[in-house]
């Protein structure tokens, strides 16, 4: 897989961003027999990103740096998304992987995913394989359910096991995303006795911003209509095992603002008014205002 080209001195791709996403909602409506709960959602990102630069590596090593103080994890996503990719075209570079660490963990804002898409993506190209999209996330699928909707690089509407992905366009708007200190056992929430099952199937055209878009091939959602029209079944378990949630939506909803959780928690967000001033918050909690984003910034790295 390697030529002259390849050969040649390292180079860098610097500063790939690795967004964010907030599920709009997330409705459990069954479960399979292997125990893997249907879902349905949609997938919303934002602009409050990772940062990542890729070195190539002529040995065939994959190493990963963080620019943030802490140990490394043995094995994390970006060095799996590495070595899988390798391993799927039989390339024989290697590459190190500096990441710079911004978005907060077990939030449920699928920041391992988005930086093991952006690896991927960027690797594709600072490797010169050539890969599309869809072979791309086959191989991401592997690592994450969460990962193809990162290389797909469209807000969508999810269903299925988080596999079926199908892209919807939404209106530009501003989000206030709070992070409590506490994390939530996202196979706690999914194990729980308490979680609701049986949410009724919604459909996609249903949450259309007008007729004309209830055919469209990526129809505009309105954005009002999908937040009053729909819920996380997730957060009751997940406010029930770490109440911090519950405080920052109650945070939110004082002012105002119609909080939810995002994902598995335990970060909550709201969309916000015009002209909004947040305060300070009464907690020790990680507060951020973001914008959504029509399309992942690395969109056209990789051909469809």
């Amino acid at each position: 897989m390697t030529g002259p080209a390849e050969a040649c001195a390292p180079e860098r791709l610097l500063d790939l961003p690795a967004p964010a996403k907030l599920n709009l909602f997330l409705h459990i409506n069954g479960r399979r027999a292997d125990g893997y709960h249907l879902l349905q959602s949609v997938f919303m990102l934002v602009d409050w990103s990772d940062r990542i630069d890729l070195e190539r590596r002529a040995d065939g090593q994959v190493h990963r740096l963080d620019t943030s103080p802490g140990e490394l994890p043995a094995s994390d996503l970006c060095v799996r998304a590495a070595e899988a990719l390798r391993d799927a075209t039989g390339c024989r570079l290697g590459v190190t992987i500096r990441l710079t660490k911004r978005l907060p963990a077990e939030a449920g804002m699928g920041g391992g995913s988005s930086d093991a898409a952006t690896c991927l993506i960027g690797l594709n190209r600072l490797w010169r394989l050539g890969l599309p999209r869809k072979e791309l996330a086959a191989i991401g699928l592997e690592l994450g359910a969460d990962v193809p909707f990162f290389i797909g690089g469209r807000n969508a509407w999810v269903e299925g096991v988080g596999e079926r992905l199908s892209p919807v366009r939404l209106p530009a708007a501003r989000f206030v995303v709070v992070k409590p200190q506490a994390g939530v056992s996202t196979a706690r929430i999914f194990a729980s006795s308490d979680l609701k099952r049986d949410t009724k199937t919604a459909i996609l055209q249903g949450f259309a911003a007008n007729d004309a878009e209830r055919s469209a091939a990526h129809p505009l959602l309105d954005l009002d209509l999908v937040l009053r029209g729909s819920r996380n079944d997730l957060q009751p378990v997940a406010q029930a095992l770490c109440p911090e949630i519950g405080d920052c939506i109650q945070w939110l909803e004082s002012l105002g603002l119609q909080g939810r959780m995002t994902g598995s928690g335990s970060a909550v967000f709201a969309q916000m008014r015009p002209a909004f001033s947040l305060p300070e918050p009464p907690g020790p909690w990680l507060v951020k205002q973001c914008s959504n984003m029509d399309a992942h910034p690395l969109l056209g790295w990789c051909s469809d």
